[in-house]
């Protein structure tokens, strides 16, 4: 019988966290460049580094695995997170018959990437992405990205950002399968939407879970490319605007569209509640709130 620890050790989980690992390098990287790139007559200060905070889960009794949780609050990035993790060990019962997989038995691991990025520049979107791979008695990769703009002019499909976003998803799709894009789009559609609002949480992208076709060296891929499409997307977008002035009209907007954000992350949001479920780390699973927000 399979313990929590060895599906964490077993070749597969070792090579996506692996991935992971590298993705997140890249990321921070890219990003502090930009803090880096940014206008100090726009963005006073010191430009923003990456800390990294490693993380254990439970009470340090027994191995359950953990993490890095790596934070920059800086001048243009006002306050992202790229986090990577692997957790192991098993669902309560309640929360086990939600899990694919896990109904009889409830012992698993899982590896993934998330990152949240907040601009300070109300004119630079805010965006979400992350991947992950789950074992249970059975595995799959999981997750997507997604372009959250805090203006109401740039909230339109034909808006430069989000085609070009939109591009990066689809060229990453299209690779892995010819009907890839339209579901996955479809998908993130439906995900991301405030029930309670009637309305998207951003201008979309790409969601898909449970992916196991029998082909995981593919599905793999695609994960990889999904993570390599959102470095190539997001960062231009941000050069993009980073040089466009805003005023405190724009400010407000953002602050009452990060209040949106905050309560889809709080009401719907599954990685939130699977990383509550399972013991992972508070900060990290909560540093995707905003760092101020408004409800006008």
């Amino acid at each position: 019988m399979t313990e929590p620890a060895e599906l964490a050790r077993q070749p597969r989980a070792v090579a996506a966290r692996a991935w992971f690992e590298s993705l997140r390098d890249q990321i921070c990287a890219a990003f502090e460049a930009l803090e880096d790139a940014a206008d100090p007559a726009l963005y006073p200060g010191e430009p923003g580094r990456f800390s990294l905070t490693p993380w254990r889960r439970g009470d340090g009794e027994e191995d359950l695995g953990g993490g890095v949780m790596g934070m920059m609050r800086g001048r243009l990035f006002e306050k992202v997170g790229v986090h990577v993790s692997s957790v192991y060990g098993q669902f309560s019962p309640q929360f086990a018959g939600q899990v694919r997989g896990a109904a009889e038995d409830p012992r698993f691991a899982a590896t993934g990437i998330s990152l949240i990025a907040h601009m300070r520049n109300p004119h630079v979107p805010a965006v979400h992405m992350n991947t992950r791979f789950i074992s249970t008695q059975l595995s799959w990769f999981g997750g997507g990205m997604d372009l959250n703009p805090t203006q109401d002019y740039q909230r339109q499909d034909d808006f430069e950002d989000t085609v070009l976003f939109h591009a990066a998803a689809k060229a990453a799709c299209d690779r892995a399968g010819a009907d890839y894009y339209e579901r996955y789009k479809a998908w993130c559609e439906e995900y991301f939407w405030l029930k309670h609002r009637a309305e998207p949480r951003g201008t979309g992208g790409i969601f898909y879970d449970h992916l196991d076709t029998g082909d995981h060296d593919a599905d793999f891929a695609f994960t990889q490319d999904v993570g390599k499409a959102f470095l190539e997307a997001y960062p231009a977008i941000i050069r993009t605007r980073m040089a466009t002035p805003w005023t405190q009209a724009d400010r407000r907007e953002q602050l009452i569209r990060r209040g949106r954000y905050a309560e889809f992350n709080l009401l719907y949001d599954r990685g939130t509640k699977f990383g509550l479920e399972t013991g992972g780390n508070i900060e990290s699973i909560l540093s995707s709130m905003p760092p101020e927000a408004i409800w006008p």
